[in-house]
């Protein structure tokens, strides 16, 4: 899930500029053209294979008398040899139309990779390998070294591999597809907020734990490219990308870290113009392998870059996701506003830029309201905001970002199940209620220092803070029942989530974290 605040009844729209990017034109949804090297030289065509080449015309002589001119007028020069407009990605589909989005340079958008070159790409397979490993340091030590409420960190005071993902795009003839692993804490971390599998046989937590991104399908060579796929993909909904390499910090805010992370079914990308993007989305649910009830979810999102400083991003979602409720009917817009207002190359502050996004939602039927609530059926509602300010210096070597959110959600469907006793959203907690009515509302703030050698790797420390109204992060008794008293060893008693007689978890309503983490995408 991700972080986010506003979310409205009837008005919704979509999100997420993290895997919106460059989804582009055929080749991959998530891959960026790679740009036209200025500095190449120019050469001239070669002589058509079995044709000998004409010689040019000798000069005539010069008398042995003649003196030499003073000011010789210079041979006319070669018309410039222009370089190709850049049109379509896949070198195996006629191009009609430029590529989408790629008339400037996004790098500098939160949830967007900042990759110009790509060094592995080839015509008709493109690997990638991405890792993000480091360490974090809760500060009230948790004996278990367990973080709550997370998405990016699992556990405290300890080296982890937080993602390890090694895949592929595949692109010939307007086919194309992407695989990408999940390795590492997302492996547990991601599908455990995904209910949907408690439900049926064939553990589909089990299936999917281990994919990131894998999905196939056909890029149609119409207006700038329409790309229709299958299969499981990152979330449109929440600004932040699922790779912190792409975004400008590690802890999402809650508009983010709240909201889904993926989704699985068939989404729809067109493209109008080389400026906007609609994306038309049919799915199992929010954030779920299968479905919650009988109906699928359905959304949409709107990507307009009028020009290379500013983008606008505007999701929506409906669906009944509410295992065992099908009359609760959800609502969810998510609206992202992106801008750079300095770029100076040269300039000590290279660049800057600024992101603000806004999330409103709310669950109605099946025994609450969107507003205006009573004791027989009370408000459940989202609203979140999170809001970040990111500085580039020493040309864009070094990064510094300062931000956060909050958010407001009675009811605390969106609220993540704090892992007590291996609760997951499937089994919530006996510790915890999630019940219609319950209130949470919580506000984080990050501090972000980027080293960036290149594009292809980031050394990156952050502070978190997190506060909610309610004791909900770790403390330092942690949230892991003991096997015996004083023995010091900790695992799950009895069935996931259930209460374990004679323990309590130490929940405190602030957290603070250092993290430290090493970031590599090739």
């Amino acid at each position: 899930m991700k972080h986010s605040m506003v979310r409205g009844g009837a008005c919704w729209v979509a999100s997420s500029v993290a895997a919106a990017a460059l989804m582009l034109a055929p080749r991959v949804a998530t891959a960026q053209a790679a740009p036209t090297n200025p500095d190449a030289p120019v050469t001239a065509p070669a002589a058509p294979v079995g044709v000998a080449p004409v010689p040019a015309p000798a000069p005539a002589p010069v008398p042995a008398s003649a003196p030499a001119p003073e000011n010789p007028v210079p041979p006319p020069a070669a018309p410039p040899v222009a370089a190709p407009a850049a049109t379509s990605v896949d070198p195996y589909v006629e191009p009609t139309a430029a590529v989408p989005f790629a008339f400037a340079d996004f790098g500098w958008m939160n949830g967007q990779s900042r990759q110009t070159e790509f060094p592995m790409d080839g015509k008709v397979i493109s690997p990638m390998f991405t890792i993000d490993s480091g360490y974090n340091l809760e500060f009230s030590n948790p004996r278990d070294h367990t973080i709550v409420g997370s998405t990016a960190a699992g556990r405290s005071n300890e080296l982890q591999i937080t993602h390890l993902g090694v895949g592929a795009d595949f692109h010939y003839h307007g086919a194309r597809g992407r695989i990408m692993t999940q390795l590492g804490m997302y492996a547990t971390m991601t599908p455990r907020n995904d209910g949907s599998p408690g439900r049926g046989q064939w553990t589909l937590a089990d299936a999917y734990k281990y994919i990131t991104e894998g999905y196939g399908g056909y890029h149609f060579d119409a207006l700038n490219g329409i790309n229709v796929d299958a299969g499981i993909f990152l979330s449109y909904v929440g600004l932040d990308s699922y790779y912190n390499y792409e975004n400008w910090q590690d802890q999402a805010s809650y508009v983010s870290s709240n909201t889904p992370w993926f989704f699985n079914g068939i989404r729809t990308q067109i493209f109008p113009s080389d400026k906007l993007k609609v994306e038309l989305w049919l799915i199992n649910g929010w954030q779920s392998y299968g479905e919650f009830n009988e109906q699928p979810g359905i959304g949409t999102q709107l990507n307009w870059r009028p020009n290379g400083d500013v983008g606008v991003v505007l999701s929506g979602y409906f669906g009944a996701d509410t295992m065992g409720n099908p009359k609760r009917m959800r609502f969810h817009t998510d609206n992202s506003l992106l801008g750079k207002y300095v770029d100076n190359p040269e300039s000590v502050l290279s660049k800057a830029a600024f992101s603000l996004t806004v999330d409103a939602g709310c669950e109605t039927g099946g025994g609450v309201s969107c507003g205006g609530g009573d004791s027989g059926s009370p408000n459940q509602y989202f609203l979140g905001v999170m809001a970040y300010n990111r500085l580039w210096f020493a040309h864009n070597h070094f990064g510094l970002t300062m931000g956060g959110g909050l958010m407001t959600n009675p009811g605390r469907y969106l609220v993540l199940t704090p892992p007590i006793n291996g609760a997951t959203s499937g089994s919530g907690s006996a510790y915890f209620s999630q019940s219609p009515g319950d209130q949470y509302k919580a506000w984080d703030t990050t501090e972000t220092f980027d080293y960036m050698p290149n594009q292809f790797i980031t050394f990156r420390t952050e502070y978190t803070h997190r506060f909610a109204n309610v004791p909900y992060f770790a403390g330092h008794g942690g949230v892991t029942p003991e096997t015996a008293p004083g023995s010091g060893v900790f695992s799950n008693q009895g069935a996931p989530g259930s209460k374990v007689d004679g323990f309590t978890p130490d929940l405190v309503k602030n957290e603070n974290r250092f993290t430290m983490n090493v970031m590599v995408r090739l």
